[in-house]
């Protein structure tokens, strides 16, 4: 896969907090093929590992930050470097 693109520390905050607040998400995202998915599910979890930031839906599908479209029509921000 790809070099990570660090993703905006509010947009990571508001994914936290939707993990917290257990709601049901809209979420679209492309996969290592560039298939883009949209589910609805609950955020169980955002992440670190092997130098990249992950979330993990209640399914226990595991999403790199880097690779969200939208989460409840919110569009991924990254950070300026």
């Amino acid at each position: 896969m790809n070099d990570y693109c660090l993703v905006d520390c509010g947009f990571h905050d508001q994914l936290e907090a939707l993990a917290t607040l257990q709601q049901t998400c809209q979420i679209s995202y492309r996969t290592a093929t560039e298939e883009i998915v949209e589910v609805q599910s609950q955020i169980v979890d955002v992440y670190a590992a092997n130098k990249a930031d992950f979330l993990k839906l209640k399914d226990g599908t595991e999403i790199r930050l880097d690779r969200l479209i939208s989460v409840n029509g919110n569009f991924i921000r990254f950070a300026q470097e």
